[in-house]
């Protein structure tokens, strides 16, 4: 794409203005209030950009490589959705840099089933006996998920995911190739979890069930075998075998950093123990104390199940939470870009103010070109039509602060749809997110300032906005 002076504003706008908004939003940062702190140790989350690196709202500078035993051994052969383990420094501007990056996969292999509900954005798949939630902030990359859970048994799939309480999963990435075409992988299938009725004689145990035969195995990275026991997580890499898994590598997952490591890591908290203010991430444990900063979510809202970010220091063991973010989305629009700011990285969309950040995820209907993150935003364009899930802030009149953007580009619906919280109750009108929407002779059912609804509306000619249908009252899920 040929570049423009706006690229230029885009590039500025990603080091410089956005990081003054995420700090104000409670986006970004290593937990320091000092404007140039800096942390050095590892950071794990999710791809949401490239040009480098785009990980934890912080812009990763990297060498280009990455280590994988997955047939991943470069950043262009990254996707966005891949939970990333970076090794480096990075400050409260969102600049960082990358001594080492590795991708690994948490499953690999053929699916044996996949729901989808494409209204609530929300499923699941089955694999080697394991299941997988699936929600709006999934990328899904070699086929749309439509078309997945339609002919389930027609794909292979490699999926990058956060470990739950109950040993399932929470996929973040979910990449399909039809059966019959092979990842650069030689290992047909990987498995992840706790060990459990280890048999040392017949050389087999089970994880959630599914049987591994590890008599042909070596460790892997230092791993012995013989360090093998019930209630320890490993990566098991192999073959399908009449339902079982030929194990061939074995690798301790257990991960844990250096201790007086900096770390910053993305998951869902599962083992959350309110009384010891303490619960898990992918098997790290987590502890609250009387210096741990609350962004977006209170210490009595956690629960197992809620997506966070906590940083901290690794003491023994331990994650000792300096700051812990909530990043669960609370407001939805579907609408159309009706204005772009590319100097402050914000739209308009039906009406709302929609705030892009380090950590919003661009994605588009099709199957595109791999797009670095400038190029993302310079694709965007008046008149597309856009599903955006984020969450709603209050602040500088209300607008919503994108965590994922998926661009409909055959979608040609000028019915927009709204979730989010009442800001204000008028005689003849609603207010969302400084967004007034006129009651057109439908009901409000009841809508009272701070309920969580949704809303179906449209522009009139004349440029207000109107509902088309009752206000709906969902649910009271506050925070």
């Amino acid at each position: 794409m040929k570049r423009n002076p706006l690229a230029a504003a885009i590039k500025l706008a990603i080091t410089g203005a956005i990081a003054s908004s995420l700090v104000a939003c409670g986006g970004g940062g290593s937990g320091s209030s000092a404007s140039d702190s800096t942390s050095s140790g590892t950071s794990v989350g999710a791809v949401t950009g490239f040009g480098s690196v785009y990980v934890n709202g912080t812009r990763f500078e990297t060498s280009g490589s990455v280590d994988s035993d997955d047939g991943i051994e470069r950043e262009d052969q990254l996707e966005k959705g891949m939970i990333l383990r970076v090794e480096g420094d990075w400050d409260d501007r969102g600049e960082g840099r990358a001594d080492r990056v590795h991708y690994d996969d948490t499953l690999r292999g053929p699916i044996s089933g996949m729901s989808w509900d494409d209204v609530a954005r929300t499923g699941t798949l089955t694999m080697l006996g394991q299941n997988i939630e699936l929600d709006g902030r999934t990328v899904f990359h070699g086929a749309t998920p439509t078309a997945i859970a339609s002919n389930p048994g027609g794909y292979r799939v490699r999926v990058s995911a956060w470990r739950l309480e109950d040993g399932s999963f929470r996929a973040s990435y979910v990449g399909a190739r039809a059966i019959g075409v092979d990842f650069d992988d030689d290992n047909e299938v990987e498995i992840e979890g706790v060990v459990a009725n280890l048999d040392t004689s017949a050389e087999t145990f089970t994880i959630n069930g599914f049987q591994i035969d590890y008599t042909s195995a070596q460790g892997d990275d230092d791993f012995s075998l013989d360090d093998l026991a019930d209630g320890i997580v490993v990566e098991v890499e192999g073959r399908l075998s009449g339902g079982i898994i030929i194990a061939e590598e074995i690798e301790d997952k257990d991960d844990r950093f250096d201790d007086d490591d900096d770390v910053e890591i993305s998951g869902s908290v599962y083992d959350y123990d309110a009384s010891n203010r303490r619960f898990s991430l992918n098997g790290i444990p987590v502890q609250i104390n009387g210096g741990t900063e609350f962004d977006d979510i209170r210490e009595s809202s956690l629960a197992d199940g809620l997506f966070v970010k906590v940083e901290g220091d690794f003491r023994n063991g331990v994650l000792v939470a300096e700051d812990i973010e909530g990043r669960e989305s609370d407001a939805e629009l579907d609408g159309r870009i009706e204005s772009i700011d590319l100097g402050n990285e914000s739209l308009i969309v039906s009406g709302v103010r929609v705030q892009l950040t380090v950590n919003s995820l661009i994605e588009d209907d099709d199957d595109g070109d791999r797009r670095s993150r400038v190029q993302d935003i310079e694709s965007l364009r008046v008149g597309d039509y856009l599903e955006i899930e984020g969450r709603q802030r209050n602040t500088d009149g209300g607008f919503l602060e994108a965590f994922r953007i998926e661009r409909e580009d055959d979608d040609d619906d000028d019915d927009y749809e709204l979730e989010a919280r009442v800001n204000a109750v008028g005689s003849d009108s609603i207010t969302i997110m400084n967004l007034e929407i006129l009651l057109n002779g439908y009901s409000l059912s009841g809508a009272r300032v701070g309920d969580n609804v949704e809303v179906g509306y449209r522009q009139t000619g004349g440029g207000q906005y109107e509902l088309t249908d009752d206000v709906e009252v969902e649910d009271d899920d506050d925070d």
